[in-house]
């Protein structure tokens, strides 16, 4: 089911289609329209071919966005414009629009998921038939695809030098905002209110959950200050929290490296690597598809156990710092960086489980889901990606957390039941499970 406000317009307009660029300001594709001399009409669509497969109804994903999406018609509603918000496929979307206005050409920001690629080629073939010009731009990184190669013009496959490449190239010309503010004035005046037809929740068959609030995206410059110290511990406030504002473009990439140069280079480091993995899903897209980057880890002989599969998932494992991570992320949505790489180490190395099990839970899981940073942190993890940890570097679970939380704040945080006779004992003796590990790694990487 589409929903649809009809206003019939014969003005001739241009459609900003808004996805994972979720703001106003410093917005690529906005900037764009806003200069193409034709009023701007915003678009989200709640996308069918994408929510249609999720079988967790209560998707704090979806309720993010819907704030985040009000919150932009709001904004907007404010200015005298608004937001055409529509429940359905994006083609069946377009079809209908073009029918109620006079579209001139549509703006939009790359994407570079396989199935983003796919829709963009369906959709700009649509609007061709129909004479209207489909723009697409950079927004959601500082360099894409083959914009930082080697000398020899190849993608890189490690990350240090291609950070080097990468922040020798970074220059005002890249990180200059877009000064979209200054042509606010080319919105499309709505002659309706646009907040109160955003398609609900409800409607859309997913359960609202009042308690998923809008996080902030305030940038905390103590946080950036300290980051090299303090990013490791789960249990104190050490990181930014914005990878849910990045996935979902309502902070500008930009904004974050601008502010990031002026303080010591890990933060920085966290961003260009988020760059430096969807390079890498750009340049070999078969990643994004379930193989492994480096071809012969796919001969590992994965074990099939769906029960400890399960304890995993639960966070039932009988490693603290393991369970404790797998609570959080169940319940919030969230899940520090040191813990992603302690479980999924655990997951790979120790239970000998194959990463693509664990990349697709943390899919439907965490909040600021983003298919090449889990595919390349899954496939880091399990040695099998890019620049990855060999295969040999087993993390010890409990050495981890004596050294990340060597008080135990986090675990017993979302553990209240550690230290009593209901928390369950290992499910896999370290020593056996590491020699376990290194066995079938060696055995297949030998063939």
């Amino acid at each position: 089911m589409v929903y649809f406000v009809v206003y019939q317009s014969t003005t001739m307009l241009a459609i900003v289609w808004l996805r994972r660029d979720l703001r106003l300001e410093d917005n690529a594709a906005l900037y764009h329209a806003l200069k193409s001399g034709y009023e701007v009409l915003p678009l989200f669509i709640f996308d069918r071919a994408i929510l249609d497969k999720l079988e967790d109804k209560q998707d704090k994903r979806l309720v993010f966005i819907h704030r985040a999406v009000e919150s932009l018609a709001q904004s907007l509603q404010s200015r005298g414009s608004g937001i055409i918000t529509q429940y359905g496929l994006p083609a069946t979307v377009f079809k209908e629009l073009i029918t109620q206005y006079s579209v001139s050409a549509v703006y939009t920001n790359h994407d570079y998921e396989p199935y983003a690629i796919a829709r963009d080629a369906e959709i700009s073939t649509l609007l061709k038939d129909y004479n209207i010009t489909f723009h697409t731009y950079k927004d959601q990184c500082i360099f894409e695809k083959d914009e930082v190669l080697t000398d020899a013009q190849k993608p890189y496959s490690v990350f240090t030098p291609y950070s080097k490449k990468w922040k020798a190239k970074a220059n005002v010309f890249y990180l200059k905002p877009y000064p979209t503010t200054s042509f606010f004035d080319k919105l499309y005046k709505m002659p309706a209110p646009t907040v109160a037809t955003l398609p609900t929740i409800t409607s859309m068959g997913f359960v609202d959950m009042p308690e998923v609030r809008f996080p902030n995206k305030e940038m905390r410059l103590d946080i950036i200050q300290n980051y090299q110290e303090k990013r490791n511990f789960p249990a104190i406030e050490g990181t930014s929290r914005l990878s849910v504002h990045l996935r979902f473009g309502t902070v500008s990439i930009r904004t974050l490296v601008n502010e990031a140069m002026k303080h010591p280079e890990t933060w920085l480091n966290e961003l260009i690597w988020r760059d430096f993995y969807m390079m890498i899903l750009a340049q070999f897209p078969q990643v994004g598809k379930g193989q492994a980057f480096r071809a012969e880890y796919d001969r590992i002989a994965w074990r099939q156990d769906e029960a400890q599969f399960e304890a995993w998932c639960k966070g039932e494992t009988g490693y603290p710092l393991v369970d404790a991570g797998m609570r959080e992320l169940n319940a919030t949505g969230f899940m520090h960086n040191r813990v992603r790489m302690v479980t999924a180490s655990f997951l790979t190395k120790h239970l000998l489980i194959d990463w693509r099990w664990g990349e697709a839970y943390f899919a439907k899981k965490l909040l600021d889901f983003d298919l090449s940073a889990n595919n390349g942190g899954w496939q880091w993890a399990a040695s099998s990606g890019c620049d990855a940890a060999p295969y040999f570097r087993i993390f010890n679970p409990q050495a981890q957390a004596e050294k990340f939380d060597a008080k135990g704040v986090y675990i017993r945080q979302w553990l209240p039941e550690f230290g009593g006779f209901n928390y369950p004992k290992p499910i896999v003796e370290h020593t056996f499970a590491r020699n376990r590990a290194l066995e079938t790694y060696k055995k297949a990487l030998e063939k």
